[in-house]
């Protein structure tokens, strides 16, 4: 990449990260060290949490699996990033803290079997995983597992690479629809 390349992309994903900052109230301090060391890196990183086929699975169970993912990594931020995204996307404010919360009746049956699925994989609980991944198969096709695999994936990335560069450093409530929810504590 030549140098005015480099230039052009290091303008466009700084003002990427400021809007972002600013439309979600988030401090993206992490992304940024990782623009300033390496542009394209960022470009890939960012390109790769959208790897989902958004399309193959219920946008729900998508969410779920996603938001399992982060709070394994993550204590409250990114946690709270990814219910903006899903509140923006339509999402019920009631499913999203029935997730928080590890309440499955108050999920939904879709949310409540890719939050098990994604619970049993994290956990390499293949006795439970199983099952349900045969679930998955038999109600949405094996697209719809891919992309709740991805889901689960995804959402990860960002916690981690945050807390991996040093910038992990804040515990917080999660609100939802106004409402402040303590996310359960997943083990990663």
């Amino acid at each position: 990449m030549t140098e005015e390349n480099t230039l052009m992309l290091r303008a466009y994903l700084s003002r990427w990260i400021d809007g972002f900052e600013k439309r979600y109230g988030y401090d993206a301090g992490y992304m940024r060290h990782v623009l300033r060391v390496s542009p394209p890196s960022l470009m890939k990183f960012a390109f790769g949490t959208r790897a989902a086929d958004v399309n193959a699975a219920p946008h729900e169970a998508l969410i779920a699996a996603g938001l399992v993912g982060t709070m394994s990594e993550d204590c409250g931020p990114c946690t709270q990033v990814a219910c903006d995204i899903a509140l923006e996307n339509g999402v019920d404010p009631a499913v999203l803290r029935a997730v928080l919360a590890g309440d499955e009746a108050g999920m939904g049956e879709t949310a409540a079997l890719a939050y098990r699925f994604a619970r049993a994989s994290l956990a390499r609980d293949i006795e439970a995983c199983d099952p349900l991944r045969d679930e998955i198969v038999r109600r949405w096709g094996d697209k719809a597992l891919v992309a709740v695999g991805l889901a689960i994936t995804a959402s990860r990335m960002y916690p981690t690479l945050k807390y991996a560069l040093g910038y992990g450093k804040a515990c917080t409530k999660v609100t939802v629809g106004g409402e402040a929810v303590a996310p359960l504590r997943l083990a990663a």
